[in-house]
């Protein structure tokens, strides 16, 4: 018998159904006003902190709206209305000092059997649920001044190992590093020498009255590379920092060859989000100059500040930067009881460091944490920016022996110092100096009149299509509105299951979607009508409209679909937001207006005789 399903059929249809409402249902509940507390000292997460938080709020006559809950190694304190989330946070942030970062943000309301259940809602982008943007700049001549530096250390070691005398090696300020030799034979060995070895600098020869120098720049293949792997490792430094910060569903990415943008949804607290992305700075790892430190300063040393302000002679040679560190974890030293944070280096920093501590065992090295800030200052009713470079010597420890993808760093005054040390590392450190030259915040009205408005176009293009359908093709009609409905939800309770990100261009993805999801009922009801006006049975009609509109359909979708994944591949967050939704409704279309469709035309017409059809 014709238009008839198997059993199996009927039932994958309900299972599906079943699971896309469960993982739509989320969506229903709304957002939270929510205090989310993160440990930017790797400060304990556990029930005394929800203790501490529990007794500061009813203190202060304060009630969250439902139990503080730790969630992906934050803490959420969720509450009725923006008033209390506010004066929770004043509260909170008094309580527990500055061992951890306070946010104000937007919870999922999500009941708490359906979250146990794995059952979120779908996130929502910047523009719908509110947060903050941040344009950043990153220095790209920095990056190239600090691979200069590089260079220069490596001139230095090379010419002493080969025993090749010079007068002096250092950075000119127009950029570039400019070599002093003793005379035409030795600059000669030099340019020789350094050309073999550093193939990615230029060498030239430049004449003076009684001076034979050497003038040396990155290539420009070079200098372009270290500036696309600076911006680069900029990108993965500030997601791993926002990430250990714990901040939900960061947009961090590149526009155009200098900038990033970092997008923060949720997150209504612009000096909080300034005050997470400010701990972007980078690490030096230098040997100590033996020496008086208040005292002249000898060549080959370089005067820094400790923590507690005395001053420190470091060599001017870096041993190893922050770039090549791929773990740090705090812990305890076996041998002294003390605290230590343990280091893992990647291969090509282990060589280095390995080569490089190989004859510094039983000396002191020292970790530098250099941070570059930009103050505003006003001269002449003016407001000016200044850049300032802040060096500072966080520690200073003894090499016991030779250093390689391993090792330790001790000397430490505390368990929370190595503790904050380690996120340090961990997060990485920045390949060139950012400075924030755009910065906008998205109030969460604003992002609920997205909503809204977003919402508004769905339920106006689906009610239209809706009467169209019904009245047009009768009760085939009704049955792909049915199946319309369940496309919408389907796509919701995707999105939500892969925890995407939903934007106002994904809204327009969705309203594209209802319009194309009947265009594959429109070209099978038309292709039964068809059957129909040339003398088929009903039966027979139907099967005919189904089984010739297939090919049509299957085409028309998987061109599209075609277009929806470039879109992805070569577009921008935006356009990636509505390349999903549109791919999700196009696949999801073809199941419940083809399958779905036939289902319920099945189970009325099927299997019977019918004299007419109300199409």
């Amino acid at each position: 018998m014709i238009n008839q399903y198997p059993l199996w059929k009927y039932l994958l249809i309900v299972t599906v159904l079943l699971i896309s409402g469960f993982y739509a249902l989320p969506n229903l509940f709304g957002e939270d006003p929510a205090v989310q507390i993160s440990a930017v000292r790797a400060a304990p997460l556990d029930r005394d902190l929800l203790g501490q938080v529990r007794e500061a709020l009813q203190r202060s006559g304060l009630t969250p709206k439902r139990e503080p809950t730790i969630e992906q190694e934050r803490l959420m304190v969720r509450f009725e209305s923006e008033d209390n989330q506010l004066k929770a946070q004043d509260v909170l942030r008094r309580e527990l000092g500055p061992s951890y970062v306070l946010a104000l943000n937007l919870a999922p309301a999500t009941p708490a059997w359906l979250a146990n259940l794995g059952a979120l809602p779908m996130y929502l982008g910047l523009d719908l649920r509110g947060g903050v943007h941040f344009l950043m700049q990153v220095d790209m001549e920095a990056s190239v001044a600090q691979a200069e530096e590089r260079h220069l250390g490596d001139i230095r070691t090379v010419l002493r190992e080969q025993r090749i005398r010079y007068g002096s090696a250092s950075r000119s300020d127009a950029g570039g590093i400019l070599l002093r030799m003793k005379s035409a034979e030795l600059r000669e060995q030099a340019a020789r020498l350094i050309r073999e070895e550093m193939p990615d600098l230029t060498v030239s020869e430049e004449d003076l009255p009684g001076e034979w120098n050497l003038r040396m720049q990155l290539s420009e293949a070079a200098a372009e590379e270290t500036r696309r792997n600076a911006l680069q490792q900029n990108i993965t430094t500030l997601r791993n920092r926002v990430n250990e910060l714990g901040v939900a569903e960061p947009v961090i990415q590149q526009q155009g060859k200098e900038q990033i943008v970092v997008q923060l949804p949720g997150v209504q607290d612009t000096v909080t989000a300034k005050k997470i992305l400010g701990a972007t700075a980078t690490l030096e790892f230098r040997m100590v100059y033996p020496g008086d430190a208040t005292g002249p300063v000898p060549v080959e040393a370089k005067r820094f500040v400790e923590r507690n302000g005395s001053p420190i002679l470091l060599r001017k040679r870096v041993m190893l930067t922050g770039d090549f560190i791929t773990d740090a974890a705090s812990g305890i030293d076996q041998e002294t009881g003390g605290p230590a944070v343990f280091i893992t280096l990647d291969g090509q920093g282990a060589r280095m460091f390995s080569k490089r501590t190989r004859d510094e065992v039983g000396r002191p090295m020292a970790v530098v944490f250099i941070e570059h800030r930009t103050e505003s200052r006003y001269e002449n009713d003016e407001e000016v920016k200044v850049k300032r470079k802040i060096e500072e010597v966080i520690n200073v420890a003894t090499i016991r022996s030779e250093l390689g993808k391993r090792f330790q760093i001790t000397g430490l005054d505390s368990t929370e110092e190595a503790r904050n040390l380690a996120l340090l590392l961990r997060a990485g450190a920045l390949a060139a100096p950012i400075e924030i030259v755009e910065e906008r915040t998205v109030g969460p009205s604003l992002g609920q009149d997205n909503i809204d408005q977003g919402f508004r176009s769905v339920v106006i293009a689906f009610a239209l299509v809706l009467v169209f359908m019904a009245v047009y093709y009768r009760v085939f009609g009704l049955v792909a509105n049915l199946a319309l409905a369940l496309n919408l939800v389907l796509i919701v309770a995707v999105l939500s299951m892969l925890q995407a990100t939903l934007t106002l261009p994904g809204i327009a993805g969705i309203v594209l979607t209802v319009g194309m999801a009947v265009d594959a009922n429109v070209l099978i009801f038309e292709r039964i009508r068809e059957e129909v006006r040339n003398g088929n049975t009903p039966q027979a009609s139907i099967h005919s409209g189904y089984e010739k509109a297939l090919s049509t359909i299957a085409d028309a979708n998987i061109t599209t679909l075609i277009a929806a994944i470039l879109l992805f591949g070569f577009g921008t967050v935006p356009i990636k937001g509505f390349a999903i939704t549109l791919s999700i409704g196009i696949l999801s279309s073809m199941f419940t207006a083809i399958m779905g469709t036939r289902a319920v035309i099945n189970l009325l017409y099927g299997g019977r005789r019918v004299a007419a059809l109300s199409i």
